[in-house]
């Protein structure tokens, strides 16, 4: 049988000429998946969902999200992404808390490994149980000041953003509380609830519904804002202390990133789909419904929040005696 040379190089030109079209389509061309490095259900996980599903409407690809959890401060998410292509096809949804992870030993690198999209966060608020004796921020901090770090305090984990806030409460009020460190949120509110501890340092969006329920009492922001919730205003430690500022706020950075090693083309597109995204009324409304507020920050605004956060946090853990890793030789500058 003789082969039809010239037929067979023509197959052969069209098969190359398809890959080559396919190399060359445009970003996105196939669906993206985003790596959550915390639980499903969790405030990371719920804020990535819904951003992912806002920005499906302005990209020709669906967004899929996944869980990979476990590790050091969430090291296990960031490192499978870190392993993945940096075509911008997965991306790694993440929170402030993930900043420690290399202090921690979870893996090499400092943060601005990636380039992040934050969509927001919680502020967090000082409360007490229901039936505390303690109606106000001022006359928590004078019964800490009269018997100093005898009064047992909620604020998740050490170096956690709702511990550095209740460092940050002591220092500028000049009081000393007794932290219990808990494995969580959920955790250090039920203890309040319970009565274990006097008081928690946690986010709004957490304790909302507690609040609500009249099982906490807000004594306080830990922003400059008041808040209105349950029929009460909750006042700003900001205008109970002077050079509280210095101090605070430390907030929430909750979203997602892509590795900062993609491509200009990469970044942009997913900066154009996240720029209408956030302005969307769907996260407006989201935002108020869960008591967040919306950030927007991306690309290097948003680098330079995450390495103030970074700085901060490994440098309290240092103090703490909680790092396995010395921030400075990950080149991490003092705050």
């Amino acid at each position: 049988m003789k082969l039809n040379i010239a037929k067979i190089a023509g197959a052969a030109a069209l098969v190359t000429g398809l890959a080559g079209g396919a190399l060359a389509q445009e970003y996105p061309f196939r669906d993206i998946t985003t790596a959550v490095v915390w639980g499903a259900g969790g405030g990371t996980d719920s804020i990535n969902r819904m951003i992912m599903a806002e920005m499906e409407k302005h990209l020709p690809v669906s967004i899929n999200v996944i869980n990979q959890t476990g590790g050091v401060a969430g090291s296990n998410g960031m490192v499978y992404v870190q392993n993945q292509a940096d075509d911008g096809y997965t991306l790694v949804g993440l929170s402030e808390s993930n900043v420690t992870a290399a202090v921690q030993g979870g893996w090499d690198q400092k943060f601005d490994y990636w380039y992040p999209f934050i969509v927001g966060g919680s502020p967090d608020l000082i409360s007490v149980p229901a039936n505390s004796p303690y109606n106000t921020l001022q006359e928590l901090v004078d019964a800490a000041k009269a018997a100093p770090s005898t009064i047992p305090a909620a604020a998740s984990g050490a170096g956690s953003i709702h511990h550095l806030n209740l460092l940050a409460i002591e220092n500028g009020a000049n009081a000393t509380f007794k932290f219990v460190p808990y494995k969580g949120s959920a955790p250090g509110q039920e203890a309040a609830i319970a009565g274990e501890v006097a008081l928690v340092v946690t986010s709004l969006a957490e304790q909302a519904a507690l609040i609500e329920g009249g099982k906490l009492k807000p004594l306080a922001m830990l922003t400059p804002e008041s808040v209105e919730i349950a029929g009460m205003s909750v006042p700003s430690a900001f205008d109970i202390y002077d050079g509280l500022d210095k101090y605070l706020p430390l907030k929430q950075a909750i979203g997602f990133a892509v590795h900062n090693s993609a491509s200009d083309d990469v970044k942009a597109k997913l900066g154009d789909a996240f720029e209408k995204a956030i302005a969307s009324d769907v996260v407006a409304e989201w935002a108020v419904a869960n008591n967040y507020d919306v950030g927007g920050q991306y690309g290097e605004e948003a680098q330079a929040l995450f390495a103030t956060l970074e700085s901060t946090f490994a440098y309290t853990l240092k103090d703490l005696g909680a790092t396995t890793v010395d921030p400075a030789s990950l080149g991490i500058e003092k705050p």
